[in-house]
């Protein structure tokens, strides 16, 4: 077996981030420095050591939707002391789960976490394509010529954004406007960044599907695992 898959195997973090770990000089396969990224192991003879601690694969996978509220950062630990998405999740405190991508603090909705490292890296990995659905609601009308900008992809840290799907759900009270708007990648704070840059600010914003997996009745601050049907369409993406 490769190195990085078995690393990925351990829930320590995804193939990609394993690779990095390998290339760094913090893995040890038998007490020998190894960082070749090729390198095949034995998986039931060797012993691997990551940053001084043996590790191997797991024998459970775990597969969490969660719905992240407002004011929560989606790491495990914050030296800020704010609110982690594992002060929710108490049951799985000796669980070694990490975040599928990521949710700012002031934005809630649908989150997976999973100690499956493949499972994460296929469904963050940037060639994935996999699309990813908010209700965004903004300050004001936008005119139709800026909405059509925001679907053909604006420029966004000197990138072309991907085409997306921009629909009108409404007008609310207040002079606010509702969008449910579909993404094909994840630059940090793209939604936000899309609107500021036709004069409007984001006061709301919620993921509620990835794929075909929708965020359904699941109350903020709850969790619940993927169905077997929901996990066979995200690893069909």
């Amino acid at each position: 077996m490769r190195i990085n898959k078995y690393i990925a195997a351990s829930g320590i973090a995804s193939r990609r981030a394993a690779d990095e770990l390998i290339s760094s000089g913090r893995v040890k396969v038998n007490n020998k420095v190894v960082t070749a990224l090729g390198t095949e192991i034995d998986e039931y003879n060797d012993t691997v050591v990551v940053d001084g601690k043996k590790i191997e694969p797991i024998k459970k996978t775990v597969y969490i939707m969660f719905h992240k509220p407002k004011g929560c950062v989606c790491t495990l630990k914050d030296n800020k002391g704010r609110k982690t998405v594992m002060d929710y999740l108490g049951e799985f405190t000796d669980t070694r789960l990490f975040p599928v991508g990521r949710l700012d603090y002031d934005t809630e909705g649908l989150l997976l976490l999973t100690n499956d490292g493949d499972f994460a890296n296929r469904l963050t990995h940037p060639s994935g394509d996999v699309p990813k659905t908010y209700i965004v609601k903004v300050n004001g009308p936008s005119p139709e010529s800026d909405i059509a900008k925001l679907r053909n992809g604006i420029v966004l840290d000197g990138e072309k954004l991907r085409r997306c799907k921009i629909k009108l759900l409404g007008e609310e009270e207040g002079g606010f406007f509702r969008y449910e708007v579909t993404i094909f990648e994840g630059k940090n704070r793209q939604i936000r960044r899309m609107f500021e840059s036709i004069g409007r600010e984001v006061t709301f914003l919620k993921r509620v599907k990835i794929g075909d997996c929708k965020l359904g009745g699941l109350g903020r601050g709850a969790y619940r695992y993927l169905t077997d049907k929901e996990l066979s369409a995200l690893n069909r993406l």
